[in-house]
């Protein structure tokens, strides 16, 4: 299957995918959320009269935890033909601000980013120019162990590769330079120069190294920016059109967006994501102010972590990527068993595969950069889809905003 063959279309318009019929649910929770000033404007939106039953007995919850995690904005979306859609924004788009948050609003995905490269890496095995079982040592010589590292092993995070983003210097760079540009081979020289954790196959180890290699290794099959490769491949197929990925050089987001806030530097949170119990009590209490972020150029997470989108954008794309109309079916189906426990002893810990999370009955992903935090999963069996986003993150306890606000509405979708 090529990349001209596939046409995806609005799936909402389209039968549910026969993939389904063939997952068994099971599984895990892997994501997080951010909170909100306690004397932010309105914490949510007024509710429209008919709004689905479990929306009225998740909205509480929602509300705590926007002032207990301190969230400046938030969105929550949910789709299901069973229980009644249904989306609610809660907070301001600036901090202490007045202008709420809307559906429509940009803000940066983080991780969720790897399931496109995934999908585009995918797409060439399809195509047949690169094979899962192919060494990355055909595509870079320069990776420790490369001969018997696999681009599966990659793309489920069993290479045991070294994490760039864990480095100190790096981290010092984007506190006090966040403008700063990073190409991709200063991310690799980083990562790569680093012993790996553990022999190829024999671990899990969650790290930005081995997806920014697969960033490098679409443009060397494709020939073209992988913002390119991204937009004729993914975005365009599912239509997204409030769907991007940035050059290297562009820090800006698309209007409109919120401002996207955090309250720790890169460095203080490099060992821990959890602020000093005063610091959590001030930002709760709403006395203390974050650090801007918006402006802070993702390069350094490149193809890791540097996409944008809303979050009827983000449901319509996790649809599609679950239901699998972007790969060849037989491809879906491997990608799709793929996901296994990262615990191998623990069957409820959080799934990971080929570039795809699962979390509980949902398969999706989460993402986090400083400022931003966002889940989006998909039940392709009930057909149900839940995409949040904070513009807080990470929260001051440490905990993903977004991913909280996730948790709260599974668990009321699946309370029965």
């Amino acid at each position: 299957m090529t990349a001209a063959e596939r046409s995806c279309g609005s799936r909402r318009s389209q039968p549910p995918g026969s993939l389904a019929a063939s997952i068994a649910t099971t599984a895990v929770a892997l994501l997080v959320v951010a909170p909100a000033p306690a004397n932010a404007s309105p914490l949510s939106a007024a509710a429209p009269s008919g709004d689905p039953g479990y929306a009225a007995a998740v909205q509480p919850e929602l509300d705590r935890l926007m002032r207990d995690l301190a969230i400046t904005g938030a969105a929550v979306l949910v789709r299901s033909p069973e229980l009644g859609d249904w989306a609610t924004t809660m907070g301001t788009r600036t901090w202490h601000g007045t202008e709420p948050v809307t559906l429509a609003d940009h803000v940066r995905v983080g991780s969720n980013t790897k399931t496109m490269t995934a999908t585009v890496i995918l797409q060439l095995v399809d195509e047949g120019r690169i094979a899962l079982d192919d060494p990355v040592s055909r595509y870079r010589p320069d990776v420790p162990n490369g001969e018997d590292i696999t681009i599966a092993q990659l793309l489920d995070m069993s290479s045991g590769l070294a994490n760039y983003t864990e480095d100190l210097a790096l981290n010092e760079q984007m506190d006090s330079n966040p403008g700063r540009v990073w190409s991709p081979e200063e991310l690799l020289a980083i990562g790569l120069a680093e012993p790996p954790a553990f022999p190829p196959g024999e671990g899990f180890l969650y790290s930005n190294t081995n997806y920014v290699l697969l960033g490098v290794i679409i443009e060397q099959l494709t020939g073209v920016p992988v913002e390119q490769a991204f937009q004729d491949r993914v975005f365009g197929p599912l239509e997204l059109g409030e769907t991007s990925f940035p050059a290297l050089t562009d820090a800006s987001i698309p209007h409109p967006h919120p401002q996207m806030y955090t309250f720790g530097t890169n460095v203080e949170t490099i060992d821990s994501l959890v602020l000093p119990p005063e610091v959590q009590a001030a930002a709760r209490a709403g006395t203390l102010e974050p650090m801007d972020v918006t402006d802070t150029n993702p390069s350094w997470g490149w193809t890791a972590g540097a996409g944008i989108s809303t979050a009827p954008d983000l449901a319509d794309y996790v649809e599609g990527l679950v239901d699998g109309c972007l790969l060849s079916p037989q491809l879906q189906q491997e990608r799709i068993a793929s996901v296994q426990p990262v615990d191998p002893d623990d069957p409820a810990s959080p799934g990971y595969g080929l570039g795809l999370a699962r979390f509980g009955p949902v398969y999706g992903h989460s993402g986090e950069l400083p400022g931003t935090n966002s889940f989006m999963g998909h039940d392709p069996v009930r057909d149900i889809t839940v995409v949040t986003w904070a513009s807080t993150a990470p929260a001051p306890n440490g905990e993903g905003p977004a991913v909280e606000l996730a948790k709260a509405v599974i668990a009321e979708l699946y309370a029965d």
